[in-house]
């Protein structure tokens, strides 16, 4: 499902661009050709954070049970519907998310932590919050 949201994400890049904003993806592992396969869905940079600081002292997580919530199942079928397909690689549990972080000490500008798998930030919001980026004289 990050590969819809990454998909979506890109699609503000020209936009990002012209506010001097650029689209970053911080990824948690690079196991064979994940990075590879995810690329044609990110338009912007792709870093691993190696020691895990991006993510916090502690990872938010969704156990197995996540598959028993009606959210996650509905997440699933509107990703598999629009064509989009996840892998099986590596540590699958995070939840992630997504932040607008200002310059300077203007610090998160926008924070948006997937509360379940699937739970997408809504564009307007992210472009929203990129606009109230002062740039640092």
């Amino acid at each position: 499902m990050c590969r819809e949201e990454a998909s979506e994400l890109s699609s503000l890049k020209t936009q990002l661009e012209e506010l001097g904003v650029p689209l970053v993806a911080v990824v948690k592992e690079n196991i064979g050709t994940e990075i590879q396969d995810f690329r044609p869905y990110f338009a912007g940079d792709i870093y691993v954070d190696v020691k895990h600081h991006f993510y916090g002292p502690l990872q938010r997580k969704m156990g197995g049970l996540a598959f028993i919530r009606q959210g996650v199942w509905q997440n699933l079928m509107r990703a598999w519907k629009a064509g989009y397909q996840g892998n099986m690689l590596g540590e699958g549990f995070v939840l992630g998310g997504v932040f607008v972080i200002g310059a300077g000490n203007q610090g998160i500008l926008l924070e948006h932590r997937e509360k379940e798998f699937g739970n997408k930030v809504e564009n307007e919001d992210v472009l929203e919050a990129v606009k109230r980026i002062v740039p640092v004289q």
